[in-house]
């Protein structure tokens, strides 16, 4: 689908408005992702994962400190060990790559511990964000670039269900988390992925100040398009997104896990001062 109306359709569940910008390959490409949960073992060619990586560090990052790392998992046991820790999701065992990114810390404690200088300021809160966004940013790359060569992804949120057994299996050292996982890999054409809508725009889009109560319309017409969406799709999702979505917030246990996350990560180094 290269369409540019056909893709803003297929993202909106409507045409929201008329580009008339000149269109072109990067646009198509970032208005025609899709979460692929079905994977061929196909591996990939020689030379994929080095690029991957290249687009990665080519994200903004920042002052330069690149408070990120990923480990490549390509073992299959281990991919299967992840799996489970990550609510036996099967596409993680299927993929021939799985990247785990990581808000890393510990190489800056690392130089700064080689030069003598003391390293306090990675005890607080905002480098903890900061790595994490740096993750975030470089993982986005990476996505961008692997589905440019023809590749699936889809990102992998529950592997912070487990983190403690995560760095384990990984062995991260002290001021190291996993963010999330990536899956990489071909996707299986015998399972079609389509293009999810997202909110319109009126409900993220604000101009010069935020205004929560103007969501309203735009949120209950998004209810509308994706009770469609979940019918068209065959989905089993109860009710509409707002229904959903509350559901995912309304206990402590529908975190799965992660309502440990913080006592968790003081235990991996990070004391979130």
């Amino acid at each position: 689908m290269t369409n540019p109306i056909e893709l803003l359709r297929s993202r909106y569940g409507e045409i929201p408005f008329n580009p008339e910008i000149e269109w072109n390959d990067s646009l198509t490409a970032l208005l025609s992702h899709r979460s692929i949960r079905s994977y061929l073992a196909s591996p990939l060619p020689p030379g994929t994962l080095e690029l991957l990586i290249a687009a990665a560090q080519s994200a903004s990052t920042s002052s330069n400190l690149q408070t990120w790392s990923v480990v490549a998992v390509e073992d299959p046991q281990r991919k299967e060990e992840l799996s489970k820790l990550a609510g036996n999701q099967a596409y993680i065992k299927q993929v021939p790559l799985f990247l785990v990114w990581l808000a890393d810390l510990a190489r800056l404690g690392y130089v700064a511990d080689s030069r003598g200088i003391s390293d306090d300021a990675l005890e607080y809160l905002e480098m903890f964000v900061t790595a994490t966004i740096d993750a975030s940013l470089a993982a986005q790359n990476a996505v961008v670039a692997a589905e440019s060569l023809g590749l699936g992804t889809v990102y992998i949120g529950a592997i912070r269900n487990r983190p403690q057994e995560v760095a384990e299996i990984l062995n991260l050292p002290s001021s190291v988390y996993a963010v999330f996982g990536l899956c990489v890999g071909y996707a299986n054409p015998e399972v079609e992925a389509a293009i999810k809508p997202r909110l319109p725009q009126s409900a993220v889009l604000h101009r010069e100040t935020y205004k929560l109560a103007e969501q309203e319309e735009a949120i209950a017409h998004y209810n509308d398009i994706m009770k469609e969406f979940y019918t068209e799709q065959k989905m089993d999702v109860a009710g509409d997104w707002s229904e959903h979505s509350a559901q995912r917030i309304a206990t402590v246990e529908s975190l799965r896990g992660r309502d440990r996350l913080r006592k968790v990560l003081n235990n991996l180094g990070f004391k979130l001062l």
